[in-house]
């Protein structure tokens, strides 16, 4: 039986066209190397290409709403691992969890949450999950063990001072 990770991750190194001038990645560019691990992660460990996807069912998800702490600055030319996971799958939207870590995973760098709705492209309206994508997906659940909001989620983290989340 294969064991299913996750909790893919993955290296990125932060570039100098998307650092303010403090050499610090600007806040709106987390959020772009967050969707740009994500959608890596569902190609090169779930074999799940979203844009085909959506070529051939003509559905696909769009981002819902984002929260995101930030905990420490990610560098120019700096190295971060990127880790993604499901922490919720519901009849029409995902939960996912994203957290950028330093290269030795010892320091968190932000945290994120964004809730990905799944929608007809057609008519842009909001479409339960088929059955076939259920069964997929929902093998990747991997939901915290207590309910949380994201700002007791943050607190949390914060309070375990980058532990193994």
């Amino acid at each position: 039986m294969t064991t299913i990770n996750k909790l893919p991750e993955s290296t990125y190194l932060v570039r100098f066209p998307d650092c303010d001038p403090f050499n610090h990645l600007n806040n709106s560019k987390y959020i772009d190397y967050f969707i740009n691990a994500r959608e890596d992660h569902l190609r090169d460990f779930y074999q799940f290409e979203i844009y085909q996807f959506t070529q051939q069912t003509g559905t696909s998800w769009v981002v819902g709403q984002n929260q995101i702490a930030y905990f420490a600055p990610a560098t120019l030319m700096e190295n971060v691992v990127i880790q993604t996971t499901v922490l919720e799958w519901n009849n029409s939207d995902i939960l996912v969890e994203m957290r950028m870590w330093d290269n030795n995973k010892t320091h968190l760098k932000a945290l994120l949450w964004t809730r990905f709705v799944h929608i007809d492209m057609k008519t842009l309206k909001r479409i339960p999950h088929t059955p076939e994508l259920t069964e997929r997906f929902k093998v990747l659940l991997n939901a915290l063990e207590q309910p949380q909001t994201f700002d007791q989620r943050a607190m949390a983290v914060r309070r375990k001072k980058y532990e193994e989340l």
